[in-house]
């Protein structure tokens, strides 16, 4: 494992209780007790808040919808899991023997869930919103800069729901077809289904992101996607 030294340099952080850092880089497969879970459920707030704010400021005639949508891709998985990446997380991260041996550190969950959690840590660390701000602002770098407020920022749910409603059709039903694997490492597979088409799967590490990989299926299958 690499030093906290070159870590803390790349989240433009120094920590003055390091034992906060080492909390927020292990996961639960180490120990069901002692674990970044906390932190992550921290820091997820202080990160829809910063974000919220950053958007009110910057698209100061946009709707509230509108920037709720932004918010929202700014701030899932995919988009977290990129700024672990960039901030080269995997080489840091603690993790059990099964999550070693599987990947864990490369895995879109795992990296996302680590970015909420030290930015949780941060906050307890200094007691200071606007430190937080300032190093996730930067960890998101160009990712704000290029932000749009375009409508195809929409997610394949939202997308797929006006769809059928500017035509009069029942909204989408969706549905859990199987769970696969443990607790701290689930996939689930839905299935979705709107009228005279045929059903459509999607599968993801949480079933809101199965349903959305279904909805996208389906828009696909329509020709929208």
């Amino acid at each position: 494992m690499l030093s906290n030294a070159r870590l803390m340099k790349s989240l433009d952080y120094t920590f003055q209780d390091e034992k906060l850092l080492k909390l927020a880089l292990t996961h639960r497969s180490v120990s069901g007790n002692h674990n970044n879970e906390r932190l992550e459920f921290l820091g997820d707030s202080i990160l829809g808040m910063i974000i919220a704010n950053y958007l009110y400021h910057h698209f100061p005639h946009e709707k509230e919808g509108r920037l709720t949508r932004l918010r929202a891709s700014l701030v899932n998985q995919e988009s977290l899991a990129d700024i672990g990446r960039s901030l080269k997380l995997g080489d840091y991260l603690s993790l059990g023997a099964g999550e070693l041996k599987s990947g864990g550190f490369r895995r879109d969950s795992i990296l996302a869930d680590t970015v909420e959690a030290l930015l949780g840590a941060i906050y307890l660390d200094s007691s200071n919103v606007d430190i937080c701000r300032q190093a996730l602002l930067k960890w998101y770098g160009t990712r704000l800069e290029t932000i749009t407020s375009e409508p195809t920022l929409k997610d394949p749910k939202s997308r797929l729901q006006e769809y059928l409603q500017s035509r009069h059709l029942a909204l989408p039903i969706y549905s859990v077809t199987a769970v696969f694997g443990e607790d701290h490492n689930q996939t689930f597979h839905v299935q979705c289904q709107v009228e005279n088409v045929a059903p459509v799967q999607g599968s993801g590490n949480s079933r809101r992101y199965a349903e959305q990989a279904a909805a996208t299926a389906l828009l696909t299958e329509l020709g929208i996607e």
